[in-house]
C-alpha cells in the first residue's frame, strides 16, 4: 500500500510530540519494514526543517531530520499542474490541497493524517494511522 505520510504526523516522530509520537513511530516501522511505501510532498521536507530548526534552534538537527525523511520516504513532484489543481480544489488549506492533488497525481492509495477535517470532501481515502491500522491488520501490531 502506497500512502501520502502528512507533514503533523512525520514531525510527530521527527520532534518526538506527544501524545502523537507512538503513531508516528508504529508508521515509521512499517514503512521500514516493507508493509507500507511512505511519501511525503517536497513541500513537506521545507516544512519540516523550517519547524524542526524553529523548535530545536538547531541548523543541524534541521538538516538531519530532512535527511532521515529522504532516507525512508518516496518524494511526491511539486509542479505546476499540482500548484494549479491544489488551488483549484475545494479544500480550504492549501497545504493539505497539495498534498491531495500529489497524491492522486501519484496514484497512491491513501493520506494519513491525524487532522483529518483538513482533507473534508477528499475524493482519497483519508485515514488516521488506527485506521491504517486496521487495514493492514496484523501487519502494524
Amino acid at each position: 500500500m502506497k500512502v501520502l505520510i502528512d507533514t503533523n504526523i512525520m514531525l510527530d516522530g521527527l520532534l518526538e510530540r506527544e501524545p502523537f509520537n507512538e503513531d508516528a513511530r508504529a508508521l515509521f516501522q512499517a514503512i521500514d519494514l516493507g508493509q507500507i511505501q511512505g511519501y511525503v510532498t517536497a513541500t513537506t521536507l521545507t516544512d519540516i526543517f523550517y519547524i524542526v530548526r524553529k523548535q530545536t534552534q538547531s541548523l543541524e538537527r534541521a538538516r538531519l531530520a530532512v535527511i532521515e525523511t529522504l532516507e525512508v520516504m518516496e518524494v511526491c513532484l511539486v509542479d505546476h499542474l499540482r500548484l494549479e489543481r491544489a488551488i483549484a480544489s475545494n479544500l480550504r488549506d492549501f497545504e493539505d490541497a497539495l498534498q491531495l492533488a500529489c497524491a492522486i497525481a501519484d496514484r497512491l492509495d491513501a493520506i494519513v493524517t491525524r487532522d483529518s477535517q483538513g482533507f473534508a470532501g477528499a475524493t482519497l481515502p483519508i485515514l488516521f494511522v488506527s485506521e491504517l491500522r486496521d487495514r493492514l491488520s496484523p501487519a502494524l501490531d
